[in-house]
C-alpha cells in the first residue's frame, strides 16, 4: 500500500506524537525533540527511557506509561534521533535512583542514544553510575558468523524487555537490579519475521513490488531490510510456523541456537505473536494458535501467550514471533520463573501494551461431534434419481465447476461488492464435493441430499450467500418430500424448483430484475416451469439473465452501496448471479437427471 492518510509527511511523526499525548493526558511531549514522557515523574524510581526511529508504532511511544517506560525518544520514520533529544530525555527522567536506556541494536541508536549518556555523564560525573545502557539483539535471521561482529538486530522480543524492567521499576528495585534483570531477559529471548511484501514510507515515490504474488520473505528487518530467505510459492501457515521454529529453536544448526533449549519436554517460554502492521486480526489469532500448537508438539510449554501489534514496520504486511525462554528451577544466575511472569503479567497504564490473560493458553477443543443430520430426525419416505449415478456426477461437475469460477468470480466481487463471493462458493462446493466422495450425499436419497447441501451452506459458507442458499435446497427438499413416488421425474423437479423460489421469497425482498442471484434463478424457474422437458432453455434463460445483471441498477444486495458510477463504467455482472449461472450450466451438462 502506497497512500496513506496525511497532511504533510514532513509533519507526520510530531502529529502523531501529539494525537498520542491528546488521548492519554498522563503523557506529556516535548516537541521539539520529539520526547514523550510520563508527565508526572516518581523520583523515587528507577527511570527506563528508549526509542529510535518512528514507524515502528506503538514501539516506542506507546510504552511509555506507569509501569513501563518512563520516557522515548522518537526519530523520523526509520531513522534514529540524536544526541540532543536522547540527552533531553535523560533530564527529564533525572531521579533518585537512576536511568536505564534501553535500545534495539541498531548502529544509529547506539551511537546516538550512548554519546547522549556519556555527554549526560561527562557533565554530571557524580551520576556516572546512575545512568546504564543496555543495547538488545534478538534477531535469529542472522547466523552467528554473519553477526558476528554487528550483533543480532532488535526486534519485537525488545518490547519484552521493556514489560519485565519496567514492572521491576515500579515495584521499587534498584538500578542495579533492573539492569541485571532486563540483561537476562536480552540473552534469553529470539525473535524471526516474515513478511508477504516490504512497507512503504509516507512521502516516498511507490516502488515496485518488492516480492511477487507467490512469494514471501523471511528474517525481514523492521526497517524494510531484505529477509535471508524467499520462498515460494507461499507455504499454509502450518509448514510457515514449523520454518519459524526450526530458526528459533534449532540446536544443531551452529549458525543458530541462540537459545538453550534442554528438550524432552523440559522447557518453558513466553510467546509473543507481533504483527508488523498489516496483518488482520482474524489471520494474527490463527498464527498465535499454530505457533502454540507447533510449540507443544516440541515440547515447549508456553506459559503466556502476548498476541497484538507491539513493534511494526509501518504497513508492513508481516508478523513475528519471539520467544522468552523462561529459566530451569535448577538455574541459580537467573530471576526465578514466577517472578518473571508475575513482572509481566503486572498491570501497566502504557497504550501500546495489549489486554494478556496472565494465564498459560488453554487446550485447543476438540472438533464438535458432527451434526445429527436433520435428515435422520423423521422416516420420510426416501426418493432417488432417475439415473443415480448421473445425479452424482452432475452434483460434481458443478461443484467443480464453481472452484474452478472463483478467480473470476471474486474479480466480480471486488469491483462490485466485498470481494468474498467467489471465496464463499468454492468453499461450499468443496464441503458439498467432500461430503459427495464421502458417500453421505447420493442418488438414491435425494431429499437427504438436499438437506445436506442445505446444512454445507448454512455451515460452511455463511453470510447471505450461504443463508440463500441454504433456504432454498432446504425448500427444495420440502417439496420433494411430498411426493409419493419412489423416484424423482423432471416434472417434481419442476415443480420443487417453483415452490422453492417462492419460499424463498418470504426472506428476501429481491425481485428480478434485481442484480442479485434471484435474477437468473427467477429466469431458470420460470422457464423449467412453463417446459419442464426443457432444462436447457431454462439454463440458458437464467446465463442470460446473469449477463444482464451488467447493466442493472443496484437496488438490494451489497452492490447496493457501490458507487453507481463505477458499476455503469466496469460493466461486470453480479457475482452471485454468476455463480448460479455456473451452477446451473454444469448441472445442466448431465442432462434432465
Amino acid at each position: 500500500m502506497a497512500k496513506h492518510f496525511v497532511n504533510d509527511p514532513s509533519s507526520l511523526v510530531v502529529q502523531s506524537l501529539q494525537g498520542l499525548c491528546a488521548i492519554n493526558p498522563k503523557l506529556g511531549l516535548d516537541v521539539n525533540n520529539k520526547v514523550v514522557f510520563l508527565a508526572d515523574q516518581d523520583r523515587s524510581r528507577v527511570g527506563l527511557i528508549c526509542g529510535g526511529g518512528s514507524g515502528h508504532e506503538p514501539s516506542h511511544a506507546g510504552f511509555v506509561g506507569q509501569g513501563m517506560l518512563s520516557a522515548a525518544v522518537c526519530g523520523n520514520i526509520f531513522a534514529s534521533p540524536g544526541p540532543t533529544q536522547v540527552r533531553r530525555a535523560i533530564e527529564l527522567v533525572d531521579n533518585d535512583k537512576g536511568t536505564l536506556i534501553i535500545v534495539k541494536n541498531y548502529t544509529g541508536d547506539v551511537l546516538n542514544f550512548g554519546l547522549a549518556r556519556e555527554r549526560f555523564a561527562a557533565q554530571h560525573p557524580s551520576k556516572v553510575d546512575k545512568v546504564k545502557f543496555l543495547v538488545v539483539g534478538d534477531d535469529v535471521a542472522v547466523g552467528k558468523t554473519q553477526g558476528g561482529i554487528v550483533g543480532r538486530r532488535g526486534l519485537a522480543g525488545t518490547v519484552l524487555v521493556y514489560k519485565i524492567a519496567g514492572a521491576l521499576a515500579e515495584t521499587g528495585a534498584g538500578l542495579d537490579e533492573v539492569y541485571s534483570v532486563a540483561e537476562w531477559v536480552s540473552q534469553n529471548i529470539a525473535t524471526i519475521g516474515v513478511g508477504l511484501e516490504h512497507c512503504h514510507v509516507p512521502g516516498t515515490m511507490a516502488g515496485e513490488a518488492h516480492l511477487t504474488s507467490s512469494e514471501i520473505e523471511i528474517g525481514m528487518g523492521i526497517h524494510n531490510e531484505a529477509g535471508v530467505q524467499r520462498v515460494s510459492p507461499v507455504p499454509p501457515l502450518s509448514r510457515l510456523v514449523q520454518t519459524l521454529l526450526d530458526l528459533l529453536l534449532s540446536q544443531s544448526d551452529p549458525e543458530r541456537g541462540f537459545l538453550s533449549i534442554q528438550g524432552s519436554g523440559k522447557d518453558n517460554a513466553v510467546l509473543l505473536v507481533n504483527n508488523l502492521g498489516g496483518v488482520s486480526e482474524l489471520e494474527l489469532a490463527g498464527i498465535a494458535r499454530e505457533a502454540i500448537t507447533a510449540l507443544s508438539a516440541r515440547g515447549v510449554r508456553v506459559l503466556r501467550v502476548i498476541s497484538g501489534t507491539f513493534m511494526t514496520s509501518l504497513n508492513m504486511p508481516g508478523f513475528s514471533l519471539t520467544l522468552l525462554l523462561l529459566p530451569s528451577s535448577s538455574s541459580t544466575a537467573a530471576p526465578p520463573e514466577d517472578v518473571i511472569l508475575h513482572l509481566l503479567d503486572a498491570s501497566t497504564s502504557a497504550p501500546g501494551w495489549k489486554w494478556t490473560s496472565c494465564a498459560p493458553p488453554s487446550e485447543l477443543p476438540p472438533p464438535p461431534a458432527p451434526l445429527i443430520s436433520e435428515r435422520a430426525a423423521d422416516n420420510a419416505l426416501k426418493v432417488r434419481a432417475q439415473d443415480v449415478q448421473g445425479f452424482v456426477l452432475a452434483v460434481e461437475r458443478a461443484c467443480n465447476a464453481l472452484d474452478k469460477a472463483e478467480p473470476e468470480i471474486t474479480r466480480m466481487d471486488t469491483i462490485s461488492g466485498d470481494g468474498d463471493c467467489g471465496l464463499t462458493l468454492q468453499t461450499g462446493a468443496n464441503a458439498v464435493l467432500a461430503r459427495l466422495r464421502a458417500g453421505s450425499i447420493g442418488g438414491e436419497d435425494i431429499i437427504g441430499a438436499l438437506i445436506a447441501v442445505s446444512e454445507v451452506a448454512a455451515e460452511k459458507m455463511g453470510g447471505t450467500s450461504g443463508a440463500l442458499y441454504s433456504i432454498f435446497f432446504s425448500a427444495l427438499a420440502q417439496a420433494l418430500s411430498t411426493s409419493s413416488a419412489g423416484v424423482v421425474a423432471v416434472h417434481d423437479w419442476s415443480r420443487a424448483v417453483s415452490a422453492a423460489r417462492e419460499q424463498l421469497y418470504t426472506y428476501t425482498r429481491a425481485r428480478p430484475p434485481s442484480r442479485t442471484l434471484v435474477d437468473p434463478l427467477a429466469a431458470f424457474s420460470d422457464t423449467f416451469t412453463a417446459n419442464p422437458s426443457g432444462l436447457r432453455s431454462a439454463v440458458k434463460k437464467a446465463a442470460e439473465a446473469a449477463e444482464a445483471t451488467r447493466d442493472v441498477e443496484a437496488r438490494v444486495g451489497r452492490s447496493a452501496y457501490v458507487e453507481a458510477g463505477l458499476l455503469k463504467r466496469e460493466r461486470v455482472p453480479d457475482p452471485g448471479a454468476w455463480g448460479v449461472k455456473v451452477l446451473l450450466e454444469a448441472l445442466a451438462g448431465a442432462g434432465s437427471t
